[in-house]
C-alpha cells in the first residue's frame, strides 16, 4: 500500500505543455531559443540531459550565443553540489546530467521569486518517469515559484528503442514538419516509457527468480 503526504507548503510550479519536434536538431535549437528567452528575463535555466555528450555539446550551443553555462556531468565531483545550489541565482545557467549534484537544495537569488523562479528544461524522457519528474521537482521547491518543460525529438534514444515501428510511422506523417508537433506524440512517450519500465522490472523479477534458485540448490 502507498500513502501519499502533501508537500510541507502548496506546490505552485507551472507544468508546461510538452515541445515535441521531428529532428534532434530542431529540439536543440528549441532548447537555445527557450534559454534565451529565460535569460532575459533574468530567470535561472536548469537543463536536464541523458548524457555527458549531449551536455557538452548543448553547453557549446549555448556559448555560441554568448552565454555562459556551467556544464555539470558527475565528473566535477567536489564542486558541483556547490554549482547546483547556486543554479537559482539571476540568469543562471545550468546543464546538468541526472546524477550531478542530485538532492541538493536550490535555493532562489534576489529577486528571483518576483520573475518566475527557476525554470527547468527536460531534453530527454527517461526509461523511468520518476527520474523525470525528480528533475521537474528542482524547480518549485518548499512553495516557490517555478515551471518545467519538456522539449524532444522523435529521433530520441527512448522511442528508438522501445517504439521504433510506431515513431517511424509518425515522424512519415509530419515529415520534415518545422514546428513542434501535435501534443499527441506525447502517448508515444508515455508508451515508450511504460514499455521500458515493464522490460526493466521482468529483467529484476529474473534476478529474483534467479537468487532464490542459487539459494535452494546451493548447499547451506
Amino acid at each position: 500500500p502507498v500513502r501519499v503526504i502533501p508537500t510541507h507548503r502548496p506546490l505552485v510550479r507551472r507544468q508546461l505543455a510538452d515541445w515535441i519536434f521531428t529532428s534532434t536538431s530542431a529540439k536543440w535549437q528549441a532548447v537555445v531559443d527557450e534559454v534565451l528567452e529565460m535569460h532575459k528575463l533574468g530567470r535561472p535555466v536548469l537543463i536536464g540531459t541523458r548524457s555527458i555528450e549531449a551536455s557538452e555539446m548543448l553547453g557549446g550551443l549555448l556559448r555560441a550565443k554568448q552565454l555562459k553555462p556551467q556544464v555539470l556531468n558527475a565528473v566535477q565531483h567536489k564542486e558541483e553540489a556547490a554549482i547546483v545550489a547556486r543554479a537559482g541565482e539571476p540568469g543562471a545557467i545550468t546543464v546538468a546530467t541526472n546524477m550531478a549534484g542530485r538532492g541538493t537544495d536550490i535555493e532562489l537569488g534576489r529577486g528571483v521569486v518576483q520573475r518566475g523562479g527557476l525554470h527547468v528544461i527536460l531534453t530527454e524522457r527517461h526509461s523511468a518517469r520518476r527520474i523525470d519528474r525528480q528533475l521537474f521537482g528542482r524547480s518549485g521547491r518548499q512553495g516557490d515559484p517555478g515551471s518545467a518543460r519538456a522539449i524532444l525529438s522523435l529521433e530520441d534514444d527512448l522511442l528508438l528503442q522501445q517504439t521504433p515501428t510506431s515513431t517511424d510511422l509518425v515522424r512519415r506523417i509530419y515529415g520534415r514538419h518545422a514546428g513542434a508537433v501535435s501534443r499527441t506524440a506525447s502517448a508515444l512517450f508515455r508508451l515508450a516509457q511504460r514499455k521500458a519500465q515493464r522490460r526493466a522490472f521482468a529483467a529484476r523479477a529474473a534476478v529474483v527468480r534467479h537468487e532464490d534458485h542459487l539459494r535452494r540448490a546451493l548447499p547451506q
